[in-house]
């Protein structure tokens, strides 16, 4: 009886905010094969010597350049013909960035590195569009229930931007008139004595997301819901 042995890797879906209310998806040209020239999310095999989030922190540092403090397991993706190669099991993660924070240098097996509009997605290696589509269902759910993505704003916002991220990260329409009203009752956003420069019209306050206060709440039971 011929034992197979199983390999382990670990993907990297990390998704970018821009000021246009675009969302976009950190990809790599493949340099090796399987799939040598073809793009792919970020990502490679666990060293014996790492834990998981240390290797997918270094695969994607290695690949992209990039650096995250903070990257959330996504999923286990272990379909048995989902490589090649060999058996190999996937264990992914997904983050969101501002992509202008970032200098993009592919090395080691990505030959190069590039920020793609989610709705604009070249052919992908392995199983890599399902990754991608799982973990843009799970953004779309965390935000209505967690307040990720006040990092993507500047400190001191209008509200017209943070209107115009929620639109863009659940992909729809929102009532603006209730999100505000909603928003505002939870106390979260200290209103400033500042107005905004920028856009047409009157300027508008600035805000700021109180994150002490969140955590605080949280510890108290506080359940945040979009």
């Amino acid at each position: 009886m011929i034992k197979q042995s199983i390999k382990l890797t670990v993907d990297a879906v990390v998704f970018g905010y821009e000021s246009d209310s675009k969302i976009s998806v950190l990809l790599v040209k493949r340099r090796i094969a399987p799939y040598k020239g073809e793009w792919a999310i970020p990502g490679g095999f666990v060293k014996t010597s790492e834990s998981l989030e240390e290797a997918v922190q270094r695969e994607l540092k290695e690949e992209t350049g990039v650096s995250i403090s903070y990257l959330e397991q996504l999923y286990t993706f272990g379909e048995s013909d989902r490589d090649p190669r060999e058996r190999v099991v996937s264990v992914a993660y997904y983050g969101l960035i501002k992509p202008q924070d970032f200098d993009l240098n592919a090395s080691t097996d990505a030959e190069e590195a590039e920020w793609f509009d989610i709705d604009e997605l070249p052919e992908l290696a392995f199983d890599h569009k399902r990754i991608i589509e799982v973990a843009i269902n799970r953004l779309k759910g965390k935000v209505t229930y967690e307040p990720i993505g006040f990092e993507l704003l500047d400190k001191e916002f209008p509200f017209s931007d943070l209107e115009n991220l929620y639109v863009t990260l659940l992909g729809r329409p929102i009532d603006r008139r209730n999100f505000r009203k909603k928003m505002l009752s939870f106390g979260l956003l200290d209103e400033l004595d500042k107005k905004s420069s920028t856009g047409r019209g009157r300027p508008a306050n600035l805000f700021r997301f109180n994150s002490e206060r969140y955590f605080s709440l949280k510890k108290e039971g506080f359940v945040f819901e979009i």
